[in-house]
């Protein structure tokens, strides 16, 4: 039976991961489920998933039963499907199945229909981790390691072998020779370090679907990058004509109505990666968004050199996705794409709308850097 039920689970899995697979671009596209996540799993909905069986149609009944007569057509009088003249039923109706799937998988399932590279990770340095495994059972231990089920059945064992063991009364009532504790070794576990920067115009010109288009990529992004780097942390830089850092939510959800220099944020990523993050121990990650708007040319040469200079010597990789607005101008990336063109580690992106982010996606992490 247990054999029968994990082959059932696994085979459900399997149409699971095979419907997501499915839909995966149109779940790319839509911010409604990153609401429903948790710490380490997503609720997705999935179309309604029926094994299929044999089931009675709409007529029911045997030979000669009702109340026609001889010589009565067959169906005459009967509603026929689709003539608006049925009545209210009481049948199913069109489900939609809510199935939780691990933030591991969904990165596995991206990774696998946009054949994303697995990153290779720069950097000797790594940080060095301690977890506990619990490696058996033993009759000695500490009484923070006691194991309840295993020391209920030695109890249970010991009673049913003396005869003790009542039936009509099932209390079982452990003595010392019945417990049972954990067992466990240290383990050091290094964890490549790695860090998301993200930085994101927030003047009058980005208004709120160009934020939700970039709150829903980087979702997207956390994800992939947390299924190949054990230690991740994420930092938010926000900016129109200065830039400060912030928190997550105020990162998505401030809106100024300043102009735009960009250089202030370039800036400040150097400053935090200069101060946080040394290239030699960390992979570093920054990434962009703007809709291409700049203060004046001065400073996109500025940006230039900043990128040049001191940041992509640092970076594994930088990533500019600029979110198209009614109000920029979109000069922003040409300007990139004139000096960086060629340049292996810097990725390059425009967002039309919501079903650009699928592609984004693919551009920014499509070459395992």
């Amino acid at each position: 039976m247990a054999l029968r039920i994990d082959q059932d689970h696994g085979r459900f899995k399997q149409i699971v991961r095979g419907k997501i697979k499915q839909n995966l671009k149109q779940y790319v596209q839509q911010g409604e489920m990153l609401g429903k996540k948790g710490k380490d799993f997503i609720s997705i909905p999935v179309p309604f998933i029926d094994v299929p069986h044999f089931k009675h149609g709409s007529r029911q009944g045997g030979v000669s039963q009702g109340d026609g007569k001889p010589g009565d057509a067959l169906g005459q009088g009967q509603p026929q499907p689709g003539d608006g003249s049925g009545k209210a039923g009481d049948n199913e109706g069109q489900h939609v199945l809510e199935v939780d799937v691990s933030l591991d998988e969904l990165a596995s399932i991206l990774g696998e229909e946009l054949q994303l590279p697995n990153i290779e990770r720069r950097g000797s340095e790594k940080i060095v981790t301690t977890r506990v495994k619990y490696t058996g059972i033993n009759n000695i231990g500490p009484q923070s390691l006691r194991h309840f089920k295993r020391t209920f059945k030695e109890a249970l064992k010991r009673q049913i072998a003396s005869g003790t063991y009542n039936p009509a009364r099932p209390v079982i009532i452990p003595i010392k020779q019945d417990v049972r504790f954990r067992t466990f070794k240290l383990e050091n576990l290094p964890e490549t370090n790695a860090v998301i920067i993200y930085m994101m115009d927030v003047s009058g010109s980005m208004g709120d679907e160009q934020k939700e288009i970039v709150r829903i990529e980087s979702f997207w992004l956390d994800t992939w990058l947390k299924s190949q780097y054990k230690g991740l942390e994420t930092r938010f830089i926000i900016h129109d004509a200065v830039a400060r850092e912030v928190d997550r939510e105020t990162f998505f959800h401030t809106r100024e109505s300043g102009g735009t220099m960009i250089s202030s944020a370039y800036k400040l990523c150097r400053d935090i990666i200069k101060s946080d993050y040394p290239a030699s121990a960390w992979n570093i990650y920054p990434f962009h968004f703007s809709d291409g708007d700049n203060w004046s040319a001065d400073d996109t040469r500025q940006c230039i050199d900043l990128l040049k200079s001191d940041v992509l010597s640092d970076v594994n990789q930088f990533a500019y996705g600029q979110v198209e607005s009614p109000y920029g101008s979109g000069q922003f990336i040409k300007d990139l794409r004139e000096h960086f063109s060629e340049h292996d580690k810097v990725a390059l992106s425009e967002i039309a709308d919501k079903d650009g982010i699928y592609g984004s996606i693919k551009d920014f992490l499509g070459r395992g850097r």
